[in-house]
């Protein structure tokens, strides 16, 4: 039986026969062995230290997916996901933020199947195509992740693993908790544009709770995983409307900051006569006033509470009582926010995974496998 327990640093509890206390910190994986009356004093001692513990939840984790799923058949997997990653965030320390928004984009349209990885084919038209996901970014890395793997552990190691794994490596990377992840996600084989229904940026919280509710996921989650945004830059084109013409009204969002106002308005310009073209458009830091746009911390929050967000969701947190009661807590607390943001990011990682037979490990990210259709 496994029972698995984290606190901020990543820490979990491995309960068997005889206990074994693994850390995910740094790819160290095994400190020591213990009977089984003192493994019980250890975890109510711990318990009393940290305050709180984590318990996976047992119906959609523990008989889905497991931790260290391939310890027996590709035992270096994680280890290279990791140092991929350590090289990729080095080169790019935006890398992070666009492998959470990859990986939370899969998760949403089908389940965490890697769907959202397949490239469009015949006149198939695939999920990457749909206009939310044109400003995706991160397929490299798994790409490059995937082909190494495959030569040591072929057909082994699914792509929907590879991303999730790299995600969580890329949350450590930025300053996040690290935190032991269940595996054992299959591909799959569809991926149609036609899918792809994503809670918009110009949501409600009332839209964005229905929309989470729909793969199980909680306010206080969805409030949690929009975090992520303390992270990298966003395009203009995501929230111009609310810098000059805010629900057809011709003025601003009157919700914004006037000084953080001026400051966008500086990185974006009016929006022209001329068709929108992403790859022409300016971008922003998502936290422009934080001074740390490549960091995981609770400066989103702060930004929250002072009418600093930049996407009209993210700003509409700091108008529900409960949204910013928790919104204050996490920047009071940042320790509390990595560890449920941690917490969060395991039962994204869960939602709607195939397993067993289901599906198919991909030979290649970007394609089904010969022989079975793309749909």
């Amino acid at each position: 039986m496994y029972v698995y327990i984290y606190d901020e640093m990543g820490i979990s509890l491995v309960t068997t026969n005889s206990i074994k206390i693994n850390s995910e910190i740094e790819g160290i994986h095994l400190l020591g062995h213990f009977s089984q009356m003192e493994a019980q004093f250890l975890i109510q001692s711990l318990l009393a230290l940290l305050g709180v513990a984590f318990l996976l939840n047992a119906t959609t984790l523990a008989s889905q997916l497991e931790v260290h799923f391939y310890r027996n058949s590709c035992q270096q997997a994680e280890f290279l996901v990791k140092k991929i990653m350590k090289e990729r965030v080095s080169q790019d320390p935006s890398l992070p933020a666009g492998l959470l928004r990859l990986h939370f984009h899969d998760c949403f349209v089908r389940g965490c199947d890697a769907s959202v990885l397949l490239d469009s084919k015949g006149e198939n038209v695939a999920e990457k195509e749909a206009p939310p996901n044109l400003t995706l970014r991160g397929f490299e890395v798994i790409d490059e992740i995937k082909a190494e793997l495959e030569k040591s552990c072929k057909g082994v190691v699914s792509c929907a693993d590879i991303l999730a794994l790299a995600t969580r490596d890329g949350v450590a990377l930025s300053g996040g908790s690290a935190y032991a992840l269940p595996t054992g996600r299959r591909d799959g084989l569809v991926s149609k544009i036609s899918d792809v229904h994503l809670p918009a940026p110009s949501f409600s919280v009332s839209d964005a709770i229905n929309a989470f509710q729909s793969i199980n996921m909680t306010l206080q989650e969805l409030t949690t995983l929009l975090g992520a945004h303390a992270l990298g830059f966003c395009h203009c084109g995501f929230f111009v409307e609310r810098l000059y013409n805010f629900k057809g009204t011709g003025q601003p969002d009157p919700n914004i900051d006037p000084s953080f106002l001026q400051t966008l308005r500086k990185k974006c310009p009016p929006p022209g006569p001329v068709a929108f073209n992403f790859s022409t458009d300016p971008t922003v830091f998502m936290t422009p006033s934080s001074g740390t746009p490549f960091r995981l911390d609770s400066s989103f929050f702060k930004g929250v509470i002072e009418e600093q967000a930049i996407l009209q969701l993210d700003q509409e947190l700091g108008f529900t009582d409960l949204t910013r009661k928790i919104a204050a807590d996490y920047v009071n607390r940042p320790h509390v926010f990595r560890r449920k943001f941690a917490k969060a990011m395991i039962k994204l990682g869960s939602v709607g995974v195939l397993r067993g037979r289901e599906g198919e490990i991909r030979e290649n990210c970007r394609r089904v496998n010969t022989g079975n259709a793309l749909n």
